[in-house]
């Protein structure tokens, strides 16, 4: 936002949440927040300062509402979701504080997050922030299995600042070509970054396949891929409850 970049939110894992000066930088640049905390993690409330998942515990089942962290190759990510209103901070930045709560429905494993926003909003929006560190987690990857984010040997700062600049101007040229691509067929998924990947270094980089048959292998992963996403969707909606 500094940079004149537009934002609105901010997600983060406990190495973020756990800072109490990001939490205030952040909300002195009115941004919102929802930021990953450990089941420790301490919140003030109406009664006083408690632990996290002591507020978890003492929710009633009425609390509790599933949801959709997003969709994902098998399915919807269904969860159960609780927030908790909490008082105002000391500090000068008015708005509302929440701590939000993620219930996995299978294993019953509790996930924490401290969240504040400048305007008071819905456990969906919340929510739907929180699912968006899935997407950032699989950027993160792509970046590192197939454009060797993490491969460098740097031991200075410009060496490493160059590195990790041009690794993040290849994924952003491939994201920005997969977003303008040209729809799919029904029977296949859209072009992914990964795919574009592999077809840009099979087509121009290592040119070592003649060039219908690497499309045609394309086409068959994608058509194999749209199958599973299909019968795991419909899985799913026979057996959630």
């Amino acid at each position: 936002m500094a940079g004149g970049l537009p934002c609105r939110w901010v997600a983060g894992d406990e190495a973020y949440g756990g800072d109490p000066n990001l939490a205030l930088a952040l909300r002195g640049l009115r941004l919102g927040y929802v930021l990953t905390v450990a089941c420790s993690h301490r919140v003030p409330t109406g009664l006083g300062v408690q632990r996290a998942d002591r507020i978890a515990d003492s929710l009633p089942k009425r609390a509790w509402q599933r949801m959709s962290a997003g969709t994902g190759a098998k399915g919807f990510r269904y969860y159960d979701w609780a927030f908790v209103t909490l008082p105002h901070t000391v500090d000068q930045h008015a708005g509302h504080h929440w701590l939000l709560i993620r219930r996995n429905r299978t294993t019953g494993e509790l996930a924490f997050y401290r969240c504040w926003s400048p305007d008071l909003v819905a456990l969906h929006q919340l929510v739907e922030v929180a699912g968006r560190r899935w997407s950032i987690e699989e950027s993160f990857q792509a970046t590192k299995t197939g454009l060797g984010l993490d491969q460098h040997q740097h031991r200075r700062w410009k060496a490493w600042h160059r590195w990790t600049t041009l690794v993040i101007a290849a994924h952003a040229f491939l994201a920005a070509a997969t977003a303008v691509s040209t729809k799919s067929p029904d029977d296949l998924i859209d072009i992914t970054v990964n795919e574009l990947r592999r077809l840009f270094h099979a087509l121009i980089l290592d040119p070592a396949r003649r060039v219908a048959n690497v499309i045609a292998w394309s086409i068959y992963r994608r058509r194999h891929q749209d199958a599973a996403k299909t019968s795991h969707y419909a899985r799913q909606a026979l057996t959630e409850p």
